[in-house]
């Protein structure tokens, strides 16, 4: 649905997907969730494993404070939102 606002950049209207915010692997199935436009969707994919989602992530505060995606999110607000943002596999050292 296209009348959506994305809970992390806060781009609308657009198309929203359900983030869990501690992965399904983890136990987050039932877990809290965050509606998101696919760009930020994927930039936490991108950016975070699984684990780190699970461990630390797992809040849109903590996703929206970490400098990568501080960063991500001040270019993404500006793009419009019915362009497709397209992510590119990141570089940053994952433990």
């Amino acid at each position: 649905m296209k009348d959506k606002t994305c809970e992390l950049c806060l781009r609308t209207p657009v198309q929203t997907t359900e983030h869990h915010l501690i992965p399904k692997q983890h136990g987050g199935a039932e877990g809290p969730t965050v509606m998101l436009c696919g760009a930020c969707h994927r930039q936490i994919h991108v950016l975070f494993t699984n684990e780190e989602l699970a461990r630390f992530y797992h809040t849109p505060e903590r996703l929206a404070d970490h400098p990568d995606m501080k960063k991500f999110l001040k270019w993404v607000k500006k793009q419009d939102p019915e362009k497709r943002i397209v992510t590119r596999r990141s570089y940053r050292k994952r433990r």
